[in-house]
């Protein structure tokens, strides 16, 4: 009898590149809260691709390994809630799209005149309202199921290099899977 295993399809999300962007991403967020966490009035901000992640914010190299180290543990115990973070660009996208396709949706068959177009603003406004109360559950669920995973796998940091950006200084966190 063949094992189920082997007739399990894998998704596109499980493929080598868009996984490494995810665990990257997921790092990143983990990153981020450890770093919240330990430091309540600094603002941090991160960008992850394909090569590892960005951190941009007044933190030192070896405060962020640390916070990197504690990060990928936590993760790899199973705090797979560190991925998610609420100000992700995800989320920020979710509510745009949303928002702006629900007041766009309720100028269609209105009239040339701007009259007609303008009172259906406080619809468009209403929709756009109820859109990005939706948004907020519906882009923290997108993070956790698509741009994201805790599942840290065999990623590992191979390198942590900061650059002097004028005003503010950006850490490069390189990374790999086996």
């Amino acid at each position: 009898m063949i094992e189920s295993n082997r007739l399990k399809k894998r998704t596109i999300l499980e493929y080598s590149p868009i996984l490494q962007l995810r665990r990257n991403h997921g790092l990143e967020h983990a990153t981020l809260h450890v770093l919240a966490e330990k430091n309540l009035n600094q603002r941090f901000a991160g960008y992850s691709d394909f090569k590892g992640f960005w951190i941009v914010g007044e933190v030192q190299t070896e405060e962020l390994v640390h916070a990197i180290e504690e990060a990928l543990s936590r993760l790899r115990k199973g705090d797979y809630r560190l991925a998610v973070h609420p100000n992700c660009g995800t989320n920020f996208a979710t509510a745009g799209i949303l928002a702006g396709g629900v007041a766009s949706l309720t100028m269609l068959g209105s009239e040339k005149k701007l009259k007609d177009k303008l009172e259906r603003i406080p619809f468009a406004m209403t929709l756009a309202t109820l859109a990005i109360i939706i948004a907020q559950p519906l882009g923290l669920l997108i993070q956790e199921k698509i741009t994201t995973t805790g599942n840290m796998g065999t990623l590992r940091v191979e390198s942590i290099r900061k650059i002097d950006q004028g005003a503010f200084s950006t850490h490069r966190i390189l990374t790999r899977s086996a």
